[in-house]
């Protein structure tokens, strides 16, 4: 393991970054020493052949260097395929030309010299093209050449594709569906100009009687007559014409082209009534769907959901983890800590068919432990800090007391809920926001922010854009956030429109009336009482929807849908999120039941997956296969330090002042969570909490590597811990096989014993103490959670 030591995270990322630096430099070096050489070929100038041979042998060591950082990241990384094997063998080929013209120039062979030198340039180009392949994707050439200009269109839906073909009157439904493509065109590539927000050319596309009013140049739709109309002119023009439009971003493909002449040459039509909205929105009432039957070992509920989309994914079922791994796993996701070595064992001998089961029960009974570990989640998702902006002012309060005795309790969520929306005074924190100091803009006031809160953390949408103008991304109005905001306010909100007042009130309204109504007359106390109930209501399947999938979100690595704060989205599986939501309300709003569903679930205890780039479990085209892989958080990477080696922070460094009384009792050591945030905290992820945080990327960073290479507080940690191990553990056998019980959960291999005392020697010192569990601390077993 210790021979893996350096094959961190961190220097993975640096390694990918560097591998493509040293792959152009050598061909750099290599093409400027053939540019010398052929210059040369003539004058014969004894600078000009010392220039390039020297640069001969330099362009040889980076290539070198290049293919065995190449050879690594490839076994590192999970890439396969032609492109990898060709890019490997062309650099290693490469390499080999490279090395061969270096030594003919000892034979000073100046033809042979620049036939290899020739040959490996070709070469080193060959193995780039490839290798750009592989970062970029196999049109990364091809897709900027002038003939693949044009956007790749996308499938839409079928029904308009079949109506463009149609040449008699269209049925209401092929209207209605017409009239949505239309729109979400416009949206999408129109809006930002000639909408309300912003009206370019005295021009508006957002509503039917505007576009046929035209703009300040006259009317661009005629109806009926496509080839009259001069917005189809504009859009059809090229980029390069001044008249063409848009005037920025992407063209319009050539189908949405022929989908708005299509709309015109049937005359513009417009459905009457309500407009269905351009945008999904997901449905707020409660569904229970109907649960598939078992089949073979698929007996658990989520299980059997996940079963009917694997099958129709065509996914195949691996076997789950070994005990090892899932109580790591599950201590980790539960209680935040490692398990002790002595229970691993123990529940490795354990041979109860239901030992994962009891476990998991045993684990969310350690009521202090839970609440201690989900601090932090909870934390970042209700900005809730021990210090920052606001509190020395009074412009901000904490919510710490409160929020560590409702998890410890397992307050039900609907009751958690109404206490931070109708609060009391310890849980007021949440919707009073933070009182900035000085000169802010209308969307800062903390009751637009309770109104930006409320609707992220608790109801999964983004009313941020909408705080200020009408949302491009959803059908979201700036009256709409000013009507909820209103409810969280001592008096009415004038509009202000980016930040400019329009002299309009907006009245009381929540968010989705189907709820119920909010009385405009009565008190604030009131108003957030009502809201409180009308929210919490078995109805309101949204507010159950978001708080499940957050917690899959927290436990598999990725939400059913995603991103978390954006419910509207299409869920990878519809049935089981809405089986998890309806479960979770018939349980009585039980947060640990919920946690017991999953994490005793066979999908829970699937093997960890990995993907190549942090954006690709967020694409449409992502297929569920199990966890995904994530780095320890920054409190847990912390309290595995603490527990396994030493502990980083000192008693005092906790906040004991705004927990509960006797914390100290509580606490197996000054747990990271608890402690107010620091450069090393912040470098491992731990957000500042002035804003919502409901999730933190578990990519590595240049950051985290210079902080725990570098950082005075992971290096004085293990200078002090290194004193107490050499002192309890005087020979190196005993001091690395606790160590590796303690931080992995197992003893060293013979090999990794034999490298472990290779560096403490025969006697263990504090230096070689420091480098061991530096890194045993930077390897991947004990950095992921796999």
């Amino acid at each position: 393991m210790l021979l893996e030591a350096t094959e961190t995270f961190w220097l993975w990322q640096f390694l990918g970054r560097l591998h493509p630096l040293l792959v152009h430099f050598p061909i750099g070096l290599l093409c400027v020493a053939l540019i010398l050489e052929l210059t040369d070929w003539k004058r014969k100038s004894t600078r000009l052949r010392e220039a390039t041979n020297i640069l001969t042998w330099i362009g040889a060591l980076s290539a070198v260097f290049a293919v065995i950082f190449g050879w690594m990241l490839a076994n590192q990384e999970e890439a396969a395929g032609p492109n990898l094997e060709i890019h490997r063998w062309a650099g290693i080929a490469t390499m080999t030309l490279a090395v061969l013209a270096t030594f003919s120039l000892r034979f000073n062979s100046r033809s042979l010299y620049r036939s290899l030198l020739l040959t490996t340039v070709c070469g080193v180009s060959l193995a780039g093209h490839y290798g750009a392949m592989l970062t970029h994707g196999d049109d990364y050439l091809s897709s900027v050449l002038p003939s693949s200009s044009e956007p790749v269109e996308p499938t839409g839906s079928d029904e308009p594709d079949f109506v463009l073909t149609n040449t008699g009157a269209l049925n209401p439904e092929q209207v209605q569906n017409l009239n949505v493509e239309v729109r979400t065109i416009l949206a999408h590539n129109c809006y930002s100009c000639h909408s309300e927000t912003k009206i370019k050319g005295d021009l508006r596309l957002d509503s039917k009687e505007a576009i046929m009013k035209g703009g300040e140049d006259g009317v661009v739709v005629i109806p009926n007559y496509p080839d009259k109309s001069e917005l189809i002119r504009r859009i059809s023009l090229p980029k390069s014409d001044k008249d063409a439009m848009p005037t920025k971003g992407k063209r319009l493909t050539e189908r949405e082209i022929k989908l708005l002449r299509f709309w015109i040459e049937k005359g513009a039509l417009w459905p009457d009534g309500k407009q269905k909205s351009i945008y999904r929105v997901a449905a707020l009432e409660p569904r229970m769907p109907a649960l598939p039957a078992p089949t073979g070992n698929i007996v658990q509920p989520v299980d059997r959901f996940v079963n009917v989309y694997f099958q129709k994914n065509k996914i195949a079922w691996k076997p789950v983890v070994n005990d090892r791994v899932y109580i790591r796993r599950v201590y980790l996701d539960i209680i935040g800590l490692l398990p002790p070595p002595e229970k691993i064992e123990a529940f490795v001998a354990d041979a109860r068919p239901d030992k994962r089961e009891l476990l998991a029960k045993e684990l969310l009974n350690r009521n202090d432990d839970y609440a201690q570990h989900w601090m932090s989640f909870w934390n970042d998702a209700l900005r809730n800090d021990y210090s920052g902006t606001g509190y020395i002012t009074g412009g901000r309060f904490d919510i710490t007391k409160w929020l560590y005795t409702s998890l410890e309790t397992n307050k039900p969520y609907n009751g958690f809920v109404k206490e931070l929306i109708s609060p009391n005074k310890q849980s007021e924190g949440f919707i009073k926001g933070i009182k900035w100091r000085g000169t802010i803009n209308s969307s800062q006031r903390t009751e637009m922010q309770a109104a930006q809160n409320v609707s992220q953390v608790l109801l999964g949408l983004n009313l941020k854009c909408a705080s200020c103008h009408d949302s491009f991304i959803s059908d979201w109005k700036l009256a709409d956030s000013y009507a909820f905001a209103n409810i969280f306010a001592d008096t009415l909100l004038e509009i202000n429109r980016c930040d400019k007042p329009t002299g309009k009130i907006a009245g009381t309204k929540i968010l989705f009336p189907e709820l119920g109504e909010i009385s405009i007359n009565a008190s604030t106390e009131k108003r957030l009482r009502q809201l409180a109930d009308l929210l919490v209501q078995p109805k309101d399947g949204r507010l159950y929807r978001t708080a499940v999938n957050r917690i899959w979100a927290q436990l598999l690595g990725r939400g059913i849908v995603e991103p978390v704060d954006m419910m509207d989205n299409v869920p990878w599986s519809e049935d089981l999120l809405d089986y998890l939501a309806s479960d979770f309300v018939a349980n009585g709003y039980d947060m640990k039941k919920l946690i017991y569903t999953i994490v005793t679930s066979k999908t829970y205890q699937l093997p960890s997956t990995s993907v190549k780039e942090a954006n690709d479990i967020m694409a449409n085209t992502y297929k569920f296969t199990g966890m995904i892989r994530r780095r320890l958080t920054a409190e847990q990477f912390t309290d595995a330090i603490s527990s396994a080696f030493n502990p980083m922070y000192a008693d005092s460094a906790v906040v004991f002042k705004l927990l509960p009384e006797k914390m100290e009792s509580k606490l197996p050591f000054p747990r990271a969570g608890f402690v107010k945030n620091d450069p090393f905290l912040t470098s491992l992820g731990r957000p500042n909490r002035e804003t919502v945080s409901t999730s933190r990327t578990s990519q590595a960073n240049l950051l985290q590597a210079l902080e725990l290479t570098n950082g005075n507080k992971f290096t004085e940690t293990l200078k002090r811990g290194a004193k107490e191990w050499k002192t309890k553990y005087p020979t190196s056998d005993s001091l690395v096989t606790e160590l590796y019980r303690r931080a992995l959960g197992r003893n060293p291999l013979p090999k990794e014993l034999d490298v472990a005392k290779k560096i403490l020697g025969p006697k263990p010192s504090e230096e070689g103490i420091q480098d061991l569990v530096w890194a045993m601390a930077l390897i991947p077993e004990f950095q992921l959670i796999y």
